[in-house]
């Protein structure tokens, strides 16, 4: 996992409509929050409504909010640009949803699943790396977002995060053949 404390990575990739988004474009946000995603993860569709709400309650606030999708779209054609530019519509994402055709931005985070959730400070330093929540697919705990919005909310207030935070859990990021990290 990424160490809490980190500079968020930098990136500069694609979204949905072709247009280029870059780290430098979050600067002067209180806040910043990546998250890798896909279209097809049972996970990711699990939490995307909420996902969607929290976007649209937080980025009122100014916390930048930015999706990246990683996936070897040769092997998992349902990820393609094409298809996220689909889903941003079917889940009413309000924030870009990039394409990391490289792999090297979800290698740079040491991104492993999806979802998997980074929040950086104003300073664009690491401070929570954790969850949504605790509702899974199945498990009948219904999705809030509330560790999320926990961590969201002391990064607005000016407080520490929370030192406990729950990894996230979801399906893994499909690596190109070749391409896996060897993180240490």
């Amino acid at each position: 996992m990424l160490p809490l404390g980190t500079i968020a990575p930098d990136f500069r990739l694609p979204d949905t409509h072709g247009r280029t988004v870059a780290l430098v474009d979050f600067n002067g946000k209180p806040a910043l929050l990546v998250i890798f995603l896909c279209n097809h993860c049972p996970y990711v569709k699990h939490i995307r409504a909420g996902l969607a709400q929290l976007a649209r309650d937080y980025q009122p606030r100014g916390v930048g909010i930015v999706g990246i999708n990683a996936n070897d779209v040769a092997n998992y054609p349902a990820d393609s640009p094409a298809k996220m530019a689909e889903e941003v519509k079917a889940a009413g994402y309000t924030f870009p949803y990039l394409y990391d055709e490289s792999q090297a931005v979800a290698k740079a985070y040491r991104a492993a699943c999806t979802p998997d959730i980074y929040l950086f400070d104003q300073a664009r330093r690491l401070v929570y790396r954790g969850q949504f929540d605790a509702s899974r697919p199945g498990n009948g705990i219904p999705v809030t977002g509330r560790d999320l919005r926990a961590a969201l909310d002391a990064v607005l207030a000016g407080q520490p995060v929370l030192a406990a935070q729950t990894p996230s859990i979801g399906c893994n990021i499909k690596w190109k053949p070749g391409n896996e990290p060897r993180y240490s």
